[in-house]
């Protein structure tokens, strides 16, 4: 099982990279990719160039096994859509290998709002990165595309390649790239908020 892991890592930290191991080890995936958004469509563009985010991204990762760099929306030039890039990941996989995407519990919650949010329940399963305990509140129209596919069973996402939705506790850490942002335009470290070799790019 492949899990698929997007953001604009802009700059990635180690917020994202607690919660991306803990999903690898909990789900026992023989893969995580990790995937920096090319050309946004709904908010503003990363504040780092693309070349810049992958450094930084591929610094953070090396030498941690099953984690990689996946720069197909990047080099694709053409503004960023989750199905455009599951639809990419299942041309080069197949139809069998079990794809999870990963995502947060703000972006499951306006997940009915996504292009073609069905088709991407026909791609890949949803894997919700959530704190314990804490509750959901689903719109009417995200409830009616959960219904019949969430499951408590990280195997059930193991028997099909696609379409179930698991809710995952992780470690959530109260870091967060904009926060990063604002500190390095302050002049202030934020050393120990993101991986070693990403601050000394950073300090470049």
């Amino acid at each position: 099982m492949i899990g698929i892991f997007g953001g604009t890592f802009d700059p990635v930290h180690i917020g994202h990279l607690r919660t991306a191991l803990e999903v690898y080890e909990a789900l026992g995936l023989a893969e995580l990719r990790l995937v920096p958004l090319g050309r946004a469509v709904h908010r503003a563009q990363p504040r780092f160039p693309a070349a810049l985010r992958l450094e930084m991204l591929e610094a953070a990762l090396a030498g941690q096994p099953g984690f990689e760099v996946d720069r197909r929306e990047i080099d694709a030039d053409r503004p960023s859509y989750t199905v455009d890039t599951l639809a990419s990941l299942r041309r080069e996989l197949g139809g069998e290998v079990s794809l999870c995407l990963l995502l947060g519990r703000d972006a499951f919650a306006a997940f009915h709002t996504w292009r073609q949010p069905k088709e991407i329940l026909k791609l890949a399963h949803l894997v919700v990165m959530e704190r314990p305990g804490e509750p959901l509140f689903m719109e009417e129209g995200l409830e009616a595309l959960a219904e019949g596919r969430i499951t408590a069973q990280a195997a059930d996402l193991h028997k099909a390649p696609a379409g179930r939705i698991l809710f995952q506790p992780v470690s959530q850490l109260e870091i967060s790239s904009s926060d990063i942002r604002r500190r390095l335009d302050a002049g202030l470290s934020v050393r120990w908020l993101v991986p070693e070799a990403v601050w000394r790019i950073l300090q470049r």
